[in-house]
């Protein structure tokens, strides 16, 4: 046996399944998207352990830092399944820039986290384009982020994607819900679709019903159905940030996982309930489907979709008109879905027999 048969077998990062190559290209690749974010206070400049933003560049005085993070669920797997990268990446910091404007906050700066077993440059080029993409339309800085390659960790091709977001409010105008008052009236924003939220119910649906999601909707045959399931969440920032600004709006909630029932409450003061009215905007036919589809009761649509609801609004009676005009100008569809009242904290969400394919008049819910 020669010599060089006895010798040992020489490791590398790369026989564990680790390229740093594809990192370093996917770096190259992805500094001009981000550098394209650039704005005030931030040169979107990556390459360093962390990054800088100045709060005096950006126009701040006697700022309030507010902080959010998420991700996007089992959304993911749709994208994954069906090669629909592109949008992702903006439902990941829609998740996070709509959590920062309900409390007057301006997204300044955000952060991607991309982790998968082995990395395909073009797959996360498509994901963080989306980001970049989410990040301008939100006004914020995409600064750094981390991109994890784990063999082991991931089957194969899946990826999992986390985000986090800075903003700002100056300090006296930052929103807490506390001025809110019982004959206030809530203001609804349109969602895009689900949104990020409830997909584990649209993926068991989409299984045992056997869909096909590359025919088109059967809600509407202009669109394939895992395009409408994969239509990015809603960024309200640029419409929502000058009116919350201006102090006009008492509260803001984001409609995420909990749906109406748990959201509006999370916003409100002891002692002050929300009454919803369900008949107050036309149920989206991508959320009839859902429902039909899953026999889904009314209560627990209100508690697991945004059911065409993506942000809820809090307002004087006497703001409602030239409030609304302005969230139209702004390119918002607005609905007057409802009103605070005295009680217990909490939300109801009511319909009558009919509205939402309810057999009877029915209520949902939610204390706390």
């Amino acid at each position: 046996m020669s010599e060089k048969q006895n010798e040992p077998d020489s490791y590398t990062y790369a026989k564990a399944g680790v390229s740093i190559a594809a990192g370093n290209a996917l770096i190259k690749a992805i500094a001009p998207l981000a550098k394209a974010t650039a704005r005030a206070g931030a040169n979107a400049e990556l390459g360093g352990f962390g990054g800088f933003f100045d709060l005096k560049a950006a126009g701040y005085q006697d700022p309030l830092l507010v902080a959010a993070n998420d991700g996007v669920g089992t959304k993911l797997k749709l994208a994954i399944d069906y090669d629909r990268h592109d949008s992702v990446g903006i439902d990941l910091v829609a998740m996070c820039v709509n959590d920062l404007i309900v409390q007057g906050a301006e997204p300044l700066f955000f952060l991607d986290y991309f982790a998968t077993g082995k990395l395909e440059n073009g797959i996360a080029e498509r994901v963080v384009a989306g980001i970049a993409e989410g990040c301008k339309m939100s006004g914020c800085a995409l600064i750094g982020g981390e991109t994890a390659e784990m063999p082991g960790m991931y089957a194969e091709g899946d990826y999992d994607l986390a985000g986090f977001c800075v903003g700002a409010v100056e300090r006296e105008k930052a929103v807490t819900g506390a001025t809110i008052e019982s004959g206030d009236l809530l203001l609804g924003l349109e969602s895009s679709g689900v949104h990020s939220n409830g997909f584990s119910l649209v993926r068991r649906l989409a299984e045992d019903k056997g869909w096909n999601m590359n025919r088109p909707a059967l809600f509407d045959p202009d669109i394939l159905l895992i395009e409408a399931l994969i239509a990015p969440t809603r960024i309200y920032v640029k419409s929502l940030l000058p009116l919350m600004q201006s102090g006009r709006i008492k509260a803001l909630a984001h409609i995420t996982g909990g749906g109406l029932l748990e959201n509006i409450p999370r916003v409100l003061p002891d002692g002050l309930h929300a009454h919803v009215d369900a008949a107050s905007w036309d149920q989206p036919r991508l959320m009839a489907y859902l429902q039909a589809q899953g026999n889904i009761e009314p209560q627990e649509m209100a508690r697991t979709f945004n059911c065409g609801i993506g942000m809820v609004l809090a307002i004087s009676p006497d703001e409602v008109a030239t409030m609304t005009a302005e969230l139209e100008a702004a390119g918002e569809t607005v609905h007057q879905i409802g009103e605070i009242r005295e009680g217990a904290t909490g939300c109801s969400v009511t319909g009558a027999r009919g509205i939402w394919s309810a057999t009877n008049d029915w209520s949902a819910t939610h204390n706390g």
